[in-house]
């Protein structure tokens, strides 16, 4: 069990690393842990910008939010969203029975540092305008905790930014049929533009894809991956049904991804969709409850799906996509 991290779990005592309020990051390592010095922290969009604008966008106040949040709950689980983000760093130690991978290497984990034990030292650097926080700490990965090995070919903070959100496309490529007509939604995001440009390469020249951005400074960045875009306040129903059907000359979409890193985008993914189609919940800001009763308010059967965040393969397909699009590595490095 203790592979699960069963075992670090304080509150409630024995409950999965997820689902428990308080971690202990700091106990001896077990037979298949990993012990890492932990370089960055990528805090994921839904979470940055609940802290941000509970802050004002004061960096030393959310610099204080974030260490107060990881002294409490030995991880980084924002208790406003319930979302957290991943991490790089260097592997320092392995359990017993360990042995990869090798000590020294820089790893980025692909598992949710709200199941990551997790100690700060210090916040070495925090910028209000980038998710990425720079930090001086320890985490631990467990024995059932997948990890990518940080290429040499991109700066590492592309590949902790491509990671944080590499499920998205590779769900996108797992739905996504030729000739589909798929509407983004907050297509000018991270998570946004890989999916479109996954979406573009899959729909083929018979399909179409459709980016909604907010705000509208984010529409050229849709518009590099590929999608056609136009701007709409994605949490507004009734605009984004408007947008929908004008695009695409009175018809529906076949898939729905959504990608926004606000709340209250359930409605106009629902209306969006085709009755027989797909909406794909890729947004930690998402209200699981709230999307299945208004769709059964609206009396839509689209098939609603949870973009669960791995993906076998994910990491690699992810990052080759941004390597072969000039365009979406120039977003990412910026």
């Amino acid at each position: 069990m203790e592979r699960f991290g069963t075992h670090r779990s304080l509150d409630p005592k024995g409950s999965l690393p997820q689902q428990a309020r308080v971690l202990d990051p700091m106990a001896p390592l077990v037979d298949d842990e990993v012990a890492i010095d932990v370089d960055y922290l990528n805090i994921d969009s839904a979470s940055w910008h609940q802290i941000r604008q509970s802050c004002d966008g004061d960096a030393e106040r959310m610099r204080e939010g974030i260490m107060a949040i990881v002294t409490e709950r030995g991880k980084m689980q924002n208790p406003a969203t319930g979302s957290g983000g991943m991490l790089v760093g260097t592997v320092s130690g392995l359990g017993p029975h360990r042995t990869e991978p090798a000590v020294g290497s820089r790893i980025a984990t692909l598992v949710s540092l709200t199941l990551t034990p997790l100690h700060l030292d210090e916040i070495v650097e925090l910028d209000p305008s980038s998710e990425q926080v720079k930090v001086k700490g320890r985490a631990i990965l467990f024995g059932s905790g997948i990890y990518s090995t940080v290429p040499d070919d991109l700066d590492e903070r592309i590949v902790l930014s491509v990671l944080d959100v590499c499920g998205a496309p590779a769900w996108t490529k797992r739905l996504v049929e030729p000739g589909m007509k798929v509407v983004v939604v907050g297509a000018g995001g991270k998570s946004g533009m890989l999916c479109a440009a996954q979406a573009v390469r899959e729909a083929g020249p018979a399909g179409r894809v459709l980016g909604l951005c907010w705000p509208p400074d984010s529409v050229d960045a849709a518009r590099d991956a590929g999608a056609e875009a136009v701007t709409v306040d994605c949490t507004d129903p009734m605009a984004v049904l408007e947008a929908v059907v004008e695009a695409f000359q009175g018809e529906l979409a076949d898939l729905v991804i959504v990608c926004a890193n606000v709340p209250r985008c359930e409605g106009g993914a629902i209306l969006a969709c085709e009755d027989e189609g797909r909406v794909l919940f890729f947004s930690m800001a998402t209200s699981f409850s709230a999307a299945a009763l208004t769709a059964e308010g609206l009396g839509k059967s689209c098939e609603m799906t949870i973009g669960n965040g791995f993906v076998p393969g994910h990491a690699d397909l992810a990052l080759d996509l941004v390597r072969s699009e000039p365009a979406l590595l120039k977003r990412f490095a910026v």
